[in-house]
């Protein structure tokens, strides 16, 4: 029995583990079938991608980063489940510290990392919903335009803000230390691909759109992070 917002409700010792198994599985399958979609779309709407990076480090840093982001999470899923929604035990040795919370406040804090992340899902939904027929891992398409609107009114790359916040809601969710290793990485390969990898360096080589992008940068200065990044 635990007490939580001070209703005492019954949670079995698994169900936490249920609840952050089936929230992950969702936030990974929306991920995956949204980008498909998009990009079946893309590429029969704005043609295929005719600029793309070069260099050795710009072809990478996008697998590593979606790698980053996969692995733990499938690894999280499959251990988990396969030892009865309860986590091994070489995964509790990178628990977060259990010492300043009570069981009821992590079981809490855990539940509520599960609501947020279908909260950003829906985000991640409105992202790709204005992103469009402009979507690619890394370059330019033949029908190239700046998309503006929606969450891209707020930062120039809103699915790399949802996916860094996304990695720390699967540090509380999974109660662990891994997602935010992972999250230092992705931010590391985020920093890499934005100005490197030419992601935006891309864009302004090209003239189609390259006048309008420097008036989107001068209009929404952050890149990831209002205010941060």
């Amino acid at each position: 029995m635990y007490s939580i917002t001070g209703v005492t409700i019954p949670v079995p010792p698994q169900a936490v583990e249920v609840l952050a198994v089936l929230t992950t599985l969702r936030s990974l399958q929306y991920g995956i079938s949204r980008t498909r979609a998009n990009a079946l779309i893309a590429k029969a709407e704005s043609g295929a991608i005719r600029t793309s990076p070069t260099t050795f480090i710009g072809k990478a840093v996008t697998p590593i980063y979606a790698l980053t982001f996969v692995i733990p999470s499938v690894t999280y899923v499959l251990c988990v489940t396969g030892n009865l929604f309860a986590q091994p035990a070489w995964m509790q040795r990178m628990s977060l510290p259990n010492d300043y919370f009570q069981h009821e406040a992590k079981v809490a804090l855990r539940i509520a990392a599960c609501v947020s992340t279908f909260v950003l899902i829906g985000f991640m939904g409105r992202v790709f919903t204005h992103l469009g027929n402009q979507w690619h891992p890394a370059g330019r398409r033949e029908k190239s335009r700046v998309v503006q609107t929606g969450p891209y009114e707020l930062v120039r790359h809103p699915l790399y803000m949802n996916m860094l916040i996304q990695h720390a809601l699967f540090a509380v969710m999974f109660w662990s230390y891994a997602p935010l290793v992972c999250l230092g990485i992705v931010a590391g390969a985020f920093a890499v691909k934005i100005p490197i990898e030419a992601s935006e360096a891309l864009i302004m080589e090209d003239a189609a759109v390259a006048a309008e992008y420097r008036a989107y940068m001068q209009r929404v200065p952050a890149r990831v992070i209002p205010f941060l990044w």
